[in-house]
């Protein structure tokens, strides 16, 4: 899963979205379902998947899907799928 499908996935799964209706260009002040309770649950999902808490910082700079994207190539910088892709191959050699 590339950083842009993940970044959708989390932004979709925090405002209770289908992916396909999160616009690509989705900002905090324009994607209407992206209120403040949804940027927290979206926070909290970015957290548990980077496996670390955000700095109050990080947490103000996120303003659109493209910021949410940076955070998840910068704390998995092959790709946001490689967990994943670590985990099934760890899973096969078994």
């Amino acid at each position: 899963m590339s950083g842009s499908s993940a970044a959708k996935r989390l932004l979709a799964e925090a405002t209770g979205a289908e992916s396909a209706f999160v616009p690509d260009d989705a900002r905090i002040g324009s994607f209407e379902r992206w209120d403040s309770l949804a940027h927290m649950r979206l926070v909290l999902a970015l957290e548990q998947l980077v496996g670390r808490e955000l700095d109050p910082d990080e947490v103000v700079q996120i303003e659109s899907l493209e910021d949410v994207r940076a955070i998840l190539e910068a704390n998995h910088p092959a790709s946001a799928g490689a967990p994943a892709r670590a985990e099934a191959r760890e899973s096969s050699s078994r």
